[in-house]
């Protein structure tokens, strides 16, 4: 058996940095041609665009902030215009800020579930002409919706949330041959450790070797493989479930 995404069309939302970077370099270099979009322009944007382009294959990197319902109807669209079709679609567009709930506002609570929950809703609600049997969903979460994490209530809130999103479609979607999961990360360490303090970015590493059961943070690299087997039909027959990929936090 192996990990065959030639040919796939896949969507990954928020792709250009950390995590979803991650996914999409991994999806390209394993066959798969790649959709993904971002909110401001950068590096982050222009180089992914020339490692795809080194990569090979049909790939398209756009601008759109999925935290806008008509943006994310616009880039179901361009994928519907590109693709056609769309054989998996990842959700990690998210945003986080650190608040003490009682300073919390409105439009914080909203922008942050807007980003990590509704944009996931309308994503796959808008893709599903495209889906195909025996099409993917992965929605990336986190370790901390079941933990609960201080000054991060409406994040835990939405990425809890992802979870009972996640449950539901899968037994919905799951007569027309979709199936739908959470990869739920711990502490993995993206380019975001290399922007911080230096005695910083070793204290968390410290702090989360204690942490963990392997005693070190995740690598992005080691959160795309689980990413790429659900997409892969190697688990055609897994469906509803929470992977955590943590370390043994």
């Amino acid at each position: 058996m192996q990990l065959a995404l030639q040919a796939k069309k896949i969507l990954v939302t928020g792709g250009t940095r950390g995590i979803g970077r991650g996914i999409v370099l991994a999806a390209a270099r394993a066959g798969a041609d790649v959709l993904t979009c971002y909110r401001h322009e950068g590096e982050a944007v222009d180089s992914l665009v020339r490692e795809l382009k080194e990569t090979g294959g049909a790939h398209h990197v756009v601008r759109a902030d999925v935290g806008e319902i008509a943006e994310v109807d616009r880039l179901i669209g361009i994928a519907r215009e590109r693709f056609g079709r769309l054989d998996a679609v990842v959700n990690n567009a998210g945003v986080i800020s650190h608040i003490s709930f009682g300073e919390l506002a409105a439009d914080e609570w909203s922008k942050v579930l807007d980003t990590n929950l509704t944009a996931a809703y309308r994503v796959i609600q808008q893709t599903l002409p495209l889906l195909a049997t025996g099409a993917s969903v992965v929605n990336i979460g986190s370790r901390g919706a079941a933990a609960g994490i201080p000054l991060r209530a409406h994040y835990t809130a939405a990425k809890a949330g992802m979870i009972g999103l996640t449950r539901s479609l899968a037994k919905e979607l799951g007569p027309k041959g979709i199936r739908v999961n959470v990869v739920a990360p711990g502490v993995i360490e993206t380019e975001a450790f290399d922007a911080m303090p230096r005695d910083r970015a070793e204290g968390l590493r410290a702090t989360y070797a204690q942490k963990t059961a392997l005693a070190r943070l995740g690598t992005v690299t080691e959160l795309a493989g689980p990413v790429l087997f659900l997409l892969s039909d190697l688990s055609s027959y897994v469906t509803g479930e929470t992977f955590n990929v943590d370390g043994g936090i």
